[in-house]
């Protein structure tokens, strides 16, 4: 992972358009993902084939319970611009109408859903910028998938956010089952491959 840091005070004003635009204007190779992750622009490699397995499957199951209406995306920005955030999750879950027209990115307090997968490279952002900035956002929903949780993989669940940060609903080893609450009603088998 590489990092670009950008001066204090990113996310305010002007301060956040920049950051954009430096995010916009990153060149990375192809597959990579570039992020804006407490004021710093951050870029990893492409995640494994285990990595997008665990997404795609997760992604069918996901549309088996969502409204019509409403869609699941792979590479959209999500914009967190009070935590200096502009993420992309492996998997995001909102209504269609707010992902479709121009741009590549939407304010996170849009979302229903959004999932990250962690990577060896990117767990702690996962476990902790990014969940206080999905909090802080009001995200309702935050799944954690976490093969390189210490000891065991886990998957977490997290809800009600509040002052940013999220109540932990639910929390299994991978193999068990995790519960996604309405809208979603699903019974998530965790035993997905890891990534």
């Amino acid at each position: 992972m590489s990092v670009l840091t950008v001066g204090p005070g990113a996310g305010h004003g002007q301060d956040w358009d920049d950051l954009v635009r430096i995010w916009e204007e990153t060149d990375a190779p192809e597959g990579c993902k570039v992020e804006i992750i407490e004021g710093i622009v951050t870029v990893s490699p492409p995640p494994s084939k285990d990595h997008n397995t665990t997404a795609a499957l997760l992604q069918r199951k996901l549309y088996s319970v969502i409204p019509d209406d409403w869609g699941i995306y792979q590479t959209l920005g999500v914009s967190v611009p009070g935590r200096a955030g502009l993420y992309i999750p492996d998997l995001v879950v909102l209504p269609r109408a707010v992902a479709s027209g121009p741009g590549n990115r939407v304010p996170a307090e849009e979302v229903r859903l959004v999932v990250e997968i962690t990577s060896p490279a990117n767990a702690n952002h996962d476990r902790i910028g990014k969940a206080h900035g999905y909090a802080k956002a009001g995200v309702e929903l935050f799944l954690l998938l976490d093969p390189w949780h210490t000891g065991r993989p886990t998957a977490t669940l997290y809800g009600e956010p509040s002052d940013g940060t999220y109540r932990v609903l639910e929390a299994v080893e991978y193999g068990e089952t995790l519960t996604l609450p309405k809208p979603f009603g699903l019974d998530l088998d965790t035993g997905i491959p890891v990534s």
